[in-house]
């Protein structure tokens, strides 16, 4: 079956660079599946998992940043992106545990917005740990 070669890059360097079936992830107009021959693509994505399908399918945990297609090749380049084994669940759970605190505070001096993020970025990883 013909593949995708996928690199997975952050700001601390790349996390993964594979050959691939098909990727999905979402962006933020809505979910895509990426298949080898896509025509080309530019999009930011949301914080979500990419799910990697082939031979050895993996979900990695992504906290935005941007998706570039091409016909042979899917780049993400993400501000933050960490395989199930690289998440420290206890930590996940952690924090979201304090941004659900911080939202039902409901203070002025607490960024709404940041917690809400931080939610969103720890419901995510504690998802991709649980469901490998």
């Amino acid at each position: 079956m013909n593949t995708l070669t996928v690199s997975v890059v952050t700001p601390d360097g790349p996390v993964l660079e594979d050959s691939f079936e098909m990727v999905s992830c979402k962006a933020e107009s809505g979910e895509l599946g990426i298949l080898p021959g896509h025509i080309p693509l530019v999009a930011p994505l949301s914080i979500s998992a990419v799910r990697l399908k082939g031979e050895n399918p993996q979900r990695i945990a992504v906290s935005g940043g941007f998706l570039e297609v091409r016909p042979d090749k899917v780049t993400i380049l993400a501000q933050s992106a960490e395989r199930p084994d690289d998440i420290d669940i206890e930590r996940a759970r952690a924090a979201k545990e304090r941004a659900e605190r911080r939202l039902q505070a409901k203070q002025d001096e607490i960024d709404f917005r940041r917690a809400e993020l931080a939610l969103k970025r720890a419901l995510n990883r504690i998802d991709v740990v649980e469901n490998r």
